[in-house]
Parts: structure tokens; C-alpha cells; sequence
């Protein structure tokens, strides 16, 4: 593809995503499902029923190398600029909180997920292993869609909105660790890190968790170091063009070796690169204003439309698509069930509980992830892809909207961002 192409389909992306977010604006709907839906209308779901899309190029909008990279850069900007508002003494505060409730997010999805492999893949060539691995799918959470909304609704720092945080920051490592162990009993080749080949060549599962842990440690030790500082910088040059820079620098060196030397995903570091810096409050928030500007201007409206451009409705037969539509509804009320469960027996009120499990119910590219380790381990059928993209589309619409509801009569009114008063970017 050539770079003007690119820059055709940028434009044919930021137009129709604020145009649809505007419109779902005045309904009543959170912005993010408008990126959504602006995604499914300008990409070839729908329109590949009708036409040979084989010579588009430039419209409707296939996924491509330029749009991934730019799509990869917004979620970790919606992730960094979470961190950023999120008090790491919350976090703290909330750790038993989040950790239950990422806990029973996983376990009841797996427990479910390997019951409904078992009834629609009775015949699988890896029997048990690929049960369990329709399990796996089901505990991945994309907590990318929960945050815009959180944030737009003004609940993204409210406790529940901490807890949907860092229970979705557990339930990433916990799905990882299930997905290591998973593909190592199974006998499948998972693509690791070139770190964790090194020195895991046999892809033992332990060895592999173990890595993932030395992860966390290794996070806490550099943030100490860092947020130290990140004050010295800001006490020397406050408020000027440096601290910013160096922060988007930070993040990306936390996604970076996140992801390549201890195989945890980028946003995970990414997030954790923003609860870092947020323990100096005054330069976390003079960066998230300018952060803020790039991530909710051009890239992260290109991230949630491509979670629309990436939809494909065509191959469905009936068979397949009753094995989607049982999969998706369980994935979405076993997180419900599960998370908003163990948040009521942690004493949240109905509403908060349930506000808690719908919260995680939303799946985006971790899923996918996941779905293409399967199928280049061998352990489940590229036909099946079909389940993980109805479950994307189906969770990334739902949870918005019910969060929206749920929000609808809260005593508290939803707030405006600090981006929305100063800049005026919505608009």
C-alpha cells in the first residue's frame, strides 16, 4: 500500500468515527461505540456480502501493517492515560478487591468455556486441550472500551472504576498463565518472546509463569527509580516540554519489554508505566492533558475502529454460528456472574457488583490474540476464528451501553474529563 492510500484511509477514519461518535453523543451513547460502529460501516464486514473486495485499496478499509501500528499506539495511549489517572494508592487499596474479582473472572469463564468446547467440539482433534482452550478465550478481558466509557461517564476513578482496573490488569496476567500452561500440556508451539525462548527453549509452563512474575518485580524496582526521577525533572524544569516527551518514551519502553522480554502484554506495561508516573500527581496530570490531545484525536479512534474494521461475517454456517452465538452469551454472562459475584460477596452493593462484572465483560484484541495462538499451535480450527470475532463485536457494543444504563441514575452526574474542559476535543 502506498502512503497516500494510508493517509486517504486515515482521513475516511477520523471523519466517520467523530461523525458516528457526534451522533451516538446525542443519543445518549457513549463516543466509544460510535468508533465501533463508524469501524463496521467503513470496513469490508458488511460490505464484502455484496461485492469482490480483492482490488480495494483504499475503500472499504482492510486491515493493514499502517492502521495495526497506529490502531497498537492508540490502545496503549488509552491505557498509559488510565494509569495516569488512576491513584496507585487505590490501586493498593483495592489489590484483595481486584484480585478476588479477577480470580472468579477467570476460573467460571474457563470452567464454562471448556463445557461449551466440549458440547460443540465433541469430535476435536486435541479432545480436552481444545476444550479447555475455548475456556481461555473466554477469561481474556479488553479493558480498553470499559476505560473510554468509564472516563467519559467521569467513573473511571470512582472505586469501582479502580477496581475494574486492576482486576483487569490480574485477569490479563492470570489468562496469560492459563494460556502458557494450556499450550505447554497440549503440546502446541506457542510464539514466545525471543527473551523467554532463550531461556525457556522447551516452553515449560512454570518456567514460563515464573517470567511473567519476574515481570511485576522488575516493574516495581524501575518505578521506584523512575518516579525519583521524574520528580528531580519536574522540580528542575516544571511543566515543560520534556516531561512529556520522556513520559510517552517510558510507556513505550514499559510495552516494549512488557511484551518482548517477559511475554506479559504491551498495554499491561503500558498501564503500569502511567500508575508510575500518577505517583507524582502534579506532573502525571500536566502530562495527561498532553498525552490526551494525540491519543483521543487520531489514535485511539483509529484502535476502536479497528475493532469494527477487523469484523467479518462472511463463511458463518448455521452449525458455526450457534457455536458462536452459545459461546459469546456465556463468555459475556460468566464474567458478569463470576466478577460481579465476587464483588458482591465482597460486600459492593447490587448495582456497584453488577456495574463491576459488566465491566469486564468486554473482549478486543487480547481475545484475537489469543484465537491466533491457538490456531498456529494447532489446536483449534482457523474456522472457528469466527467465535472470538462475534464475541469482540457482540462485548465492544454491550458493554458501553450497559454501563450507560447503569450509570443512567447514579446520584453522582457524570463528569467532564480534564481534556474535555481544557481542550474541548469532543466537540
Amino acid at each position: 500500500m502506498e502512503i497516500a492510500d494510508f493517509l486517504c484511509q486515515l482521513a475516511i477514519i477520523l471523519f466517520s468515527t467523530k461523525m458516528v461518535g457526534i451522533l451516538m453523543r446525542k443519543l445518549g451513547l457513549p463516543q466509544v461505540l460510535g468508533f465501533i460502529v463508524a469501524g463496521i460501516i467503513i470496513g469490508p464486514a458488511i460490505w464484502e456480502l455484496f461485492f469482490n473486495l480483492n482490488g480495494a485499496t483504499v475503500f472499504p478499509l482492510k486491515q493493514n501493517s499502517y492502521l495495526n501500528a497506529f490502531a497498537e499506539v492508540g490502545v496503549i495511549f488509552v491505557m498509559f492515560t488510565a494509569g495516569l489517572e488512576t491513584n496507585l494508592k487505590d490501586v493498593l487499596n483495592t489489590g484483595k478487591t481486584a484480585f478476588f474479582v479477577a480470580t472468579a473472572g477467570v476460573l467460571l469463564p474457563l470452567a464454562a468455556g471448556t463445557g461449551v468446547g466440549a458440547l460443540f467440539l465433541p469430535h476435536a482433534e486435541h479432545g480436552f486441550f481444545t476444550w479447555l482452550f475455548i475456556g481461555v478465550i473466554m477469561t481474556a478481558t479488553s479493558v480498553g472500551i470499559t476505560v473510554e466509557v468509564l472516563r467519559e461517564l467521569g467513573k473511571l476513578t470512582t472505586k469501582v472504576g479502580t477496581v475494574i482496573l486492576s482486576a483487569a490488569i490480574i485477569d490479563d496476567v492470570l489468562g496469560i498463565m492459563v494460556l502458557a500452561i494450556v499450550l505447554s500440556l497440549s503440546g502446541a508451539k506457542s510464539a514466545e518472546n525471543t527473551v523467554l525462548s532463550l531461556i525457556n527453549p522447551d516452553g515449560n509452563a512454570a518456567i514460563t509463569i515464573i517470567w511473567i512474575l519476574a515481570f511485576f518485580v522488575f516493574a516495581v524496582g524501575a518505578g521506584i527509580g523512575i518516579s525519583k526521577l521524574f520528580k528531580i525533572i519536574e522540580k528542575k524544569a516544571p511543566h515543560t516540554r520534556r516531561i512529556p516527551i520522556f513520559s510517552i518514551a517510558t510507556c513505550f519502553l514499559f510495552a516494549f519489554i512488557a511484551e518482548k522480554v517477559f511475554g506479559v502484554a504491551d498495554i499491561t506495561g503500558a498501564y503500569i508505566a502511567g500508575l508510575v508516573l500518577s505517583t507524582n500527581h502534579t506532573s502525571a496530570q500536566y502530562v495527561d492533558r498532553k498525552v490526551s490531545i494525540n491519543s483521543y484525536t487520531v489514535f485511539a479512534p483509529i484502535f476502536f475502529a479497528g475493532i469494527g474494521i477487523k469484523m467479518s461475517f462472511s463463511g458463518f454456517s448455521l452449525e458455526t454460528l450457534l457455536f458462536a452465538a452459545t459461546f459469546t452469551l456465556i463468555a459475556i454472562l460468566m464474567k458478569i456472574i463470576g466478577c460481579g459475584g465476587a464483588a458482591r460477596l465482597l460486600r459492593f452493593n447490587f448495582k456497584d457488583s453488577l456495574r463491576v462484572g459488566v465491566g469486564m465483560i468486554a473482549r478486543g484484541e487480547v481475545a484475537l490474540i489469543v484465537m491466533e495462538k491457538g490456531i498456529a499451535g494447532g489446536i483449534i480450527d482457523a474456522k472457528y476464528r469466527v467465535i472470538v470475532v462475534l464475541l469482540v463485536l457482540v462485548s465492544s457494543l454491550l458493554a458501553p451501553i450497559l454501563l450507560k444504563l447503569l450509570y443512567k441514575h447514579d446520584d453522582t452526574p457524570p463528569l467532564p474529563t480534564k481534556t474535555e474542559l481544557e481542550e474541548g476535543h469532543f466537540d
